[in-house]
């Protein structure tokens, strides 16, 4: 029997997506960002979370998804990426559940124009609704890891 594992439901549009919650260091609230020049344009740049710098990438920026203004619902997810801590902004950050993964299906080649290696499976919850689960250590290939951690000092 698969086991069930907990998971942050997050949206970027009208997508939703899912991040285990082992992965997930806290959420907050949208907060100034120090821009860094020279950096990729889906890094935002970096904040001071509780003294310690965290870059901050836009996930919509990421995946070639229009930016859109933030709001009051705009979260930042800190996640922890191969030993680093990242902050992804998401448009609402507001659910938890419990996934088993037997539900996580093997994504098609592309998914909301998001490209499959981004990705880890869609989960079906119920009868219509889909969870596009990410792939975190991809979301941020090697070369940009290298930048991030130049730009945590």
């Amino acid at each position: 029997m698969a086991e069930d594992i907990k998971v942050i439901v997050f949206k970027l549009g009208a997508e939703e997506y899912g991040i285990e919650v082992d992965k997930v260091q806290t959420i907050e609230r949208m907060m100034p960002i120090t821009r860094v020049p020279k950096t990729y344009a889906f890094i935002k740049g970096v904040i001071n979370l509780r003294g310690v710098v965290i870059p901050v990438i836009d996930l919509r920026g990421r995946f070639g998804i229009d930016e859109a203004e933030h709001t009051d619902q705009t979260r930042i997810i800190i996640v922890n990426v191969n030993e680093m801590e990242v902050g992804f902004i998401v448009d609402s950050a507001n659910d938890v559940i419990d996934l088993n993964r037997d539900s996580i299906d093997t994504p098609p080649d592309v998914v909301g124009g998001i490209r499959a290696k981004y990705l880890d499976g869609v989960a079906k919850i119920g009868e219509d609704r889909l969870l596009i689960m990410l792939n975190l250590s991809e979301v941020l290939n090697k070369g940009e890891i290298i930048q991030l951690e130049s730009l945590e000092g």
